[in-house]
């Protein structure tokens, strides 16, 4: 993929970017994109035709799960892969992220249950305005989620994209938000998911000016000059069969 091509092409010239500390930077040829996968709502049952393109069924999700396990994959977090795109840092054998969006209740009472299962962990990036409101998750289980080992990350306080902020919405949207959910876990948060997976040249500057280590979007490009906050996912679609996922990751990871 042209785009992972340049991304290694860039690691090696934030040498002269104020990267140098970090002594060792991987070649191209030594790394493969890691393959993430983004979840949003895990709902009941029911005819594919009836979900949103963000969500999947109970069924779905456990199966997704299941062959991952099955297939030999290993989940990691980001500070694995931070460590990795740095420093060259061995990943487990066929390692895979986990992450969901924006704050569902389901995500703790239905996939959180089934990651345990196969010893899984996740990154939950967490629309703060939410928390504590019907059907979404609230602090204590938030900080659940990162006492049991599993990351949390900011994913602005009401889901509004990045490229309309003025400076004072940075403030409200990433700088507040950031501040109260590293109060709930008790510990920092440098990972950041744009909300509809959209960023532009401006948020790339506030967000590394903030000292986020690594930022999430979708599936478009990653930016040659700022590969760590531009980092790609793909959203696990209602109609995909596990094993179309599996296929679907081994095409655009690699």
């Amino acid at each position: 993929m042209h785009t992972v091509l340049l991304f290694w092409i860039f690691i090696a010239e934030t040498l002269f970017h104020g990267y140098t500390q970090h002594p060792y930077i991987p070649q191209p040829k030594e790394i493969k994109e890691v393959p993430i996968l983004c979840f949003h709502h895990i709902r009941p049952d029911q005819p594919i035709q009836q979900l949103s393109p963000y969500s999947v069924t109970e069924s779905a999700f456990k199966a997704d799960m299941k062959i991952l396990h099955d297939s030999g994959y290993h989940t990691i977090l980001p500070d694995q892969l931070y460590d990795y795109l740095t420093k060259g840092t061995p990943l487990p054998p066929k390692p895979v992220m986990i992450t969901f969006d924006d704050n569902d209740a389901e995500q703790f009472t239905i996939a959180r249950p089934v990651l345990q299962q196969y010893g899984f962990k996740a990154v939950f990036f967490i629309m703060t305005v939410t928390i504590g409101k019907p059907h979404y998750m609230s602090k204590t289980q938030i900080k659940q989620l990162a006492d049991e080992g599993n990351q949390i990350g900011v994913h602005t306080w009401d889901h509004h994209m990045v490229t309309k902020y003025t400076a004072a919405d940075w403030v409200k949207q990433v700088d507040e938000p950031r501040k109260m959910l590293e109060q709930i876990i008790g510990k920092p948060i440098p990972y950041f998911a744009y909300p509809y997976g959209v960023w532009n040249q401006q948020a790339l500057v506030e967000l590394k000016k903030r000292g986020f280590k690594l930022a999430f979007q979708l599936s478009e490009k990653i930016d040659p000059h700022e590969p760590l906050l531009t980092v790609r996912r793909m959203i696990v679609a209602p109609s995909y069969s596990p094993q179309t996922l599996l296929k679907i990751m081994r095409r655009d990871f690699h």
